[in-house]
Formats: structure tokens, C-alpha cells, sequence
């Protein structure tokens, strides 16, 4: 979206910078993001051909920084943020420590959702913004960071909800709504919901499921929640466990084999997701269907 601006002036770079978090392997495509510890001193970051966004986390430090030709010297404080698009370079100096939540968008991914917001070309991208303090932005940033911290994440869904509602929310548009319907309708609802049914076992993603609904990713986003009650990573996993559920009790298959067969990362991913939506572990169902049967031909014997 933008050619690549040649940084004036080289100065020495002093600081570092260390990933303690990153999404890498949590199977997130076309975004990403990491927790970085940031030491103090002079920071000269490169273009890049993705765009991307720095949050800080924690303490205010005093920053000094350069950007397409702008300079800026603040305070910068817990949830203040910085847009990079691609193609630019930077230059940040710290007086001291600090951590940045640094999230990354592909071209390719800002590109569909921008179009299908149906924008004018002038409005379909990202510009450079420097201490951007937004309380709507930073609300989808922290939850991405809790997404990117828990032992367990969640589908991948989500984080590529969060990453298409922060691209919408840093272009200032929202999806198209007009005098369009506000939910789907009953043909279109019941063929997503097949869809996902015949393929939890795989990575879903919402161009695929939008594309079911013949309708652009922000607009089907808002339609499924209506329809469903639910947002649609959150009705992926419940379709998730009230599989995995189903093929517990018939004991054919071990947890292992059930937790891929039903699109968990793993059996673990598998015993969270039932733990927290049904109370109880993959281990204490199929435990309570063990009892249920036997007292089914204690009683049978008894008759």
C-alpha cells in the first residue's frame, strides 16, 4: 500500500529488544503478535512489507520518536499506541524500560478487509499515527494480548476477529448496515451452520464461512451474532464441544484422537474448553458414563 520511504539521517542503534511472547504457534494467519521488553535507548526499526502497531504496556517513559517525517516527544502511557504502515521506517528512544504489545497485520489481509468494507481507495488504508489513544482500539488490543497469554487459547476465530475489528477501527469505518437485513436468512444460517459442522475438524477461517453467506466478513460478522446469539468463534467452540462431547460417551475413539478429529490443538486444548463450557474434564465424562452404565445393567439384572 505504500512504497518504501528511505529513513534520512542513519543513527547508531543502542537499544534491545526481546520477545517474551509471540503467536508464532498459536496458528493465526495473515496477523500476529508478540510481548517485547524494550531496554532503553535509541530503537531504528526497518520497513517492513506488513503493517504494524505498537501498544505500550505498563510504567509511562519519556519516548522520542520519528516517523514519515514526523517527530514526537511525549509521554508515553499505558495503552498509547503507534501505527506503522508497511513501507515506512522508524525511530523510537526510550529513557528507559519498557514493554510493547506489537501487533502485525499482512497487506493481503488489510487489503479484503478494507474492499469489503467498500471504501473509496483513499479511505481503504492505513496511515502513520503516533501516541494514538483510542479506548475502543485498546480494549480489542488488551483482549488480544489476554488471547496471546492463556495457557489455552481460544480458535483461532477470535483472533482473527479481534485483528479485522482493529483494522476497521483504525480506518475509522464500521461495516456497511443501511437498510440491509439484520440477521441471515433461515437457508443461508442453516448452510453456514452445516459448513462448520462438516469441518470442525479443520482450521476455519471467517472468509471461508462469509463466503457460505456470500456476504463480506464485517457484515457477516455482525449478521451471525444476531442470528445466533453468539459470535461465530464462540459458536464454533460450543459446536466443538458438543462434539467432542458425543464421541466421549460412545468410547470408541481415545481423548487424544477425539481432541483432533474435532479441530482442538490437543487433548488438553480439548479438556479446558470442555472444563469451561460443560464443568466437567474429558476423564470425569466418560468416568460418569462408566457409572451410568454399569447401574443400567445392575438394574436390567434385577428385574
Amino acid at each position: 500500500m505504500n512504497a518504501v520511504t528511505p529513513f534520512p539521517a542513519p543513527a547508531p542503534h543502542s537499544g534491545s529488544r526481546i520477545a517474551v511472547r509471540t503467536s508464532r504457534a498459536l496458528g493465526w494467519q495473515g496477523f500476529g503478535a508478540e510481548l517485547v521488553n524494550v531496554s532503553a535507548g535509541l530503537h531504528r526499526i526497518p520497513a517492513f512489507h506488513h503493517h504494524r502497531v505498537g501498544v505500550h504496556v505498563g510504567a509511562p517513559v519519556t519516548a522520542h520518536c520519528l516517523c514519515d517525517a514526523r517527530r514526537l516527544t511525549r509521554i508515553q502511557a499505558h495503552g498509547d499506541t503507534d501505527v506503522i504502515p508497511a513501507g515506512l521506517e522508524g525511530q523510537w528512544n526510550d529513557d528507559a524500560a519498557c514493554t510493547i504489545f506489537s501487533i502485525w497485520f499482512a497487506e493481503d489481509f488489510a487489503r479484503r478487509t478494507f474492499e469489503q468494507l467498500a471504501l473509496k481507495s483513499a479511505d481503504a488504508q492505513l496511515r502513520p499515527r503516533l501516541q494514538m489513544r483510542d479506548p475502543r482500539f485498546q480494549h480489542l488490543a488488551w483482549a488480544l494480548r489476554a488471547e496471546l497469554e492463556a495457557d489455552e487459547p481460544s480458535d483461532p476465530l477470535y483472533a482473527e476477529s479481534l485483528c479485522t475489528a482493529m483494522l476497521v477501527r483504525l480506518i475509522g469505518a464500521e461495516p456497511p448496515s443501511g437498510n440491509r437485513r439484520r440477521t441471515l436468512a433461515p437457508r443461508t444460517a442453516a448452510r453456514v451452520i452445516e459448513f462448520i459442522d462438516a469441518h470442525l475438524d479443520q482450521r476455519l477461517t471467517l472468509d471461508e464461512l462469509a463466503a457460505q453467506a456470500q456476504l463480506s466478513v464485517p457484515h457477516f460478522k455482525v449478521l451471525f451474532r444476531d442470528t445466533l446469539g453468539v459470535p461465530v468463534h464462540q459458536y464454533v467452540v460450543q459446536r466443538r464441544v458438543e462434539r467432542a462431547r458425543t464421541l466421549l460417551l460412545q468410547g470408541r475413539l481415545s481423548a487424544s484422537q477425539i481432541a483432533l478429529d474435532t479441530g482442538f490443538a490437543h487433548q488438553s486444548h480439548m479438556a479446558h474448553w470442555m472444563s469451561r463450557l460443560l464443568g466437567v474434564t474429558p476423564r470425569e465424562l466418560r468416568g460418569a458414563a462408566r457409572e451410568d452404565g454399569v447401574m443400567s445393567v445392575l438394574q436390567e439384572t434385577q428385574r
